[in-house]
């Protein structure tokens, strides 16, 4: 099974509450179905469904499906980096549309300066599946599972050549715990850059990414 994300940048700011107590929400499109994406990946709406019904279930109804600021290198969820709530997930078409409440402590803090200063963010799904290709698109098998729904800063950017090369980790369960069986990938984790430093931290992940290609030769 492998670690997949993909990115969504349709979102949109509401905020809900009066005064000191106004709570702010980021709501959009939180996952797509039944289309080849800009990964040239393709998400068969049963196989979407019945991920969604299970993620709805077991954390959002339990008020757990907590979402972490861009993604890390793994398929679970550290609370202590966590900066929102995912409050609901519904059908619309092949999209699923979301609503995810922005914490008040912790990195909740960060995104939120980051939103009232302006700040464009997304979100993206992680999760894990089996994949097959077939004429160029790759299919996410029925195993699909979702792990979290993140905040993104640059949903055009670097992020995307993280989902490049995290397809190269694989990923096994055993007793409800996730863990890493095998990585070819560069050897920086672009989850804990400061957004004012992606743009050169990509530049040398890319060279060591091809150094190592360089050396398989």
């Amino acid at each position: 099974m492998k670690l997949i994300t993909e990115l969504y940048d349709e979102v949109e700011l509401l905020t809900e509450g009066t005064g000191d107590k106004k709570d702010l929400y980021i709501v959009g499109k939180f996952a797509q179905s039944n289309i080849v994406n800009r990964n040239k990946r393709n998400y068969p709406k049963p196989h979407m469904e019945s991920a969604i019904a299970k993620y709805v279930d077991q954390y959002v109804t339990k008020n757990r499906a907590l979402g972490e600021l861009n993604h890390p290198q793994r398929m679970g969820v550290d609370p202590e980096r966590a900066c929102m709530l995912i409050k609901e997930l519904t059908w619309e078409g092949n999209d699923v549309i979301g609503k995810a409440k922005i914490l008040t402590e912790g990195v909740g803090k960060v995104v939120r300066g980051l939103i009232l200063d302006g700040v464009n963010i997304g979100v993206s799904t992680r999760g894990g599946a089996s994949v097959s290709l077939r004429e160029g698109v790759t299919y996410v098998g029925p195993d699909l599972t979702f792990t979290a729904i993140d905040v993104v800063t640059d949903p055009s950017g670097p992020d995307c050549f993280v989902n490049g090369i995290m397809e190269g980790v694989e990923w096994i369960c055993e007793s409800g715990v996730w863990r890493m069986e095998k990585i070819e990938q560069a050897r920086e984790i672009i989850k804990d850059t400061p957004s004012a430093k992606l743009p050169q931290m990509t530049i040398d992940i890319w060279e060591s990414f091809c150094g190592k290609l360089q050396n398989l030769k």
